[in-house]
């Protein structure tokens, strides 16, 4: 056995068709996290207004990144996983998800009291 064989191993790649599927579903779910970052940025900006108050500036940066989180986290994961085979591809989107989701949390635990001036 020569040390050609050892250094001309191809690795698998994931067909074009599958690695769209997998991105187009996970991307599905992150889109759904930001249209309810955006969903919480105007329900949360309104019922500020009616209580003749606005938000204060952690609450806007904190609610826009509700909004441009998943967005982001979605853009760097698959960017990571673009030259992966099928498994580690939809895993790291999965971990991006879950990111997403546990900073979401975060956002609801801060809730209306501290975000308003």
């Amino acid at each position: 056995m020569s040390t050609e064989d050892t250094t001309t191993a191809r690795t698998r790649r994931t067909p074009g068709w599958l690695a769209a599927t997998i991105s187009i579903v996970f991307g599905l779910f992150y889109a759904y996290s930001a249209w309810a970052g955006l969903g919480n940025l105007l329900g949360l900006s309104n019922a500020a207004g009616m209580l003749d108050t606005s938000l204060n500036g952690f609450g806007w940066g904190l609610l826009l990144a509700g909004v441009l989180g998943p967005v982001i986290v979605f853009g760097l994961a698959f960017w990571l996983g673009r030259r992966r085979e099928a498994g580690p591809q939809a895993l790291t989107l999965l971990a991006g998800l879950c990111l997403v989701s546990a900073l979401s949390l975060d956002i609801f635990v801060f809730g209306l009291g501290s975000l308003i001036v």
